[in-house]
């Protein structure tokens, strides 16, 4: 079934919602976004590793003003993972009313520029204002896929930002 990006947005924001106040995508900004977009609409997205990744990935991130309904909101952070550091970025769904929601602490809503006042965790910077990428760019190239009903998605995502980050250990370029 062939969707439009509206309707992938708003299916996005409708599971994101669902998470307000959850911790279990803490630190895992940009699963807790691709999850939101994929999940609910049987798609596979193919972004970077990180937030910063998928940042450099679309290319077109620098865009200004108020993001649209279902915008990739992208910002600069650096920090620790699991031990490693790195430039990971930060990224929100963008709400398309000036506001984003962004795994943090845990699932939340804030306005776009506000994001830069939150307190960061121990290690990391403040996130800085990147800029967004509309919904279109991201699912450029996705495809269709069936998601499995046996492991949540924030296990899936965990279990998935444990496999990278083990692979970049083994890297010699970890976080940029």
């Amino acid at each position: 079934m062939h969707r439009s990006a509206n309707q992938i947005a708003d299916h996005a924001i409708e599971w994101a919602r669902a998470r307000l106040g959850s911790p279990a995508y803490a630190a895992r900004c940009l699963a807790f976004v691709e999850d939101a977009v994929e999940r609910p609409n049987d798609l596979e997205v193919f972004g970077g590793d990180s937030a910063a990744d998928s940042a450099d990935l679309y290319r077109d991130h620098r865009r200004t003003g108020d993001p649209p309904r279902g915008a990739f909101v992208f910002y600069d952070a650096v920090g620790v993972i699991d031990g490693v550091q790195g430039s990971w970025g930060h990224v929100g769904l963008g709400l398309g009313d000036g506001r984003i929601i962004h795994a943090w602490d845990r699932v939340r809503i804030d306005r776009i520029h506000e994001v830069e006042s939150l307190p960061p965790a121990p290690g990391w910077t403040a996130p800085a204002w990147w800029g967004w990428v509309p919904l279109d760019r991201v699912l450029a190239g996705a495809q269709p896929r069936a998601w499995p009903t046996d492991e949540t998605a924030e296990a899936a995502a965990q279990r998935q930002q444990a496999e990278s980050l083990s692979a970049l250990r083994g890297s010699d370029d970890v976080g940029r």
